[in-house]
């Protein structure tokens, strides 16, 4: 495991001063895990940032990976028959790859959140399965909080012990 020192540690970004809304604030975090997730995979060495980090298989490309498709299946309805397959990144995918479709995800998540203004309906994206609602914007911006960030403070830990690289 690689030592941590001064020049391998990066500035801790503090969470965003966001409007006094519920829906700045819920957004305004949210998009700050999103930034910080993807820094955390940006510029991390092959073939580390596949390599499993802990026993359970979890890597930090993998990570990434699968927040791309919760982004999806969330905010734009995309169908996710396999939530374990989406810890791994297919071998041909790098990291600017990974990174770029996860940009693009929450981009175009971004794009429908922007045409919500009532937290209490349901999030508007095509209905995969009839019999299950979308549920709605408020509790997927919660979730994602929850989700996003959860998986951050999991890439915070094997970022580190590929690299030494720490911070938001």
């Amino acid at each position: 495991m690689p030592t941590a020192s001064r020049r391998h540690r990066r500035g801790d970004t503090p969470p965003p001063r966001t409007g006094s809304g519920e829906t700045e604030v819920l957004r305004g975090f949210l998009d700050y895990l999103r930034a910080s997730m993807a820094a955390k995979v940006e510029g991390a060495p092959e073939p580390q940032v596949r390599t499993a980090g802990v026993p359970s298989g979890t890597n930090l490309l993998g990570l990434l990976h699968h927040l791309t498709f919760v982004e999806r299946s969330m905010f734009l309805g995309d169908e996710v028959t396999d939530w374990q397959a989406t810890f791994q990144a297919a071998p041909e995918d790098g990291v600017a790859d990974v990174v770029a479709r996860y940009r693009e995800a929450v981009e175009r998540a971004n794009e429908v959140l922007d045409g919500c203004d009532d937290l209490g309906a349901p999030v508007p994206r095509p209905r995969v399965r009839p019999e299950r609602p979308a549920p709605s914007v408020r509790w997927a911006l919660a979730h994602m909080i929850e989700e996003t960030g959860r998986h951050a403070g999991h890439a915070d830990i094997l970022r580190e012990r590929i690299d030494g690289e720490t911070g938001r």
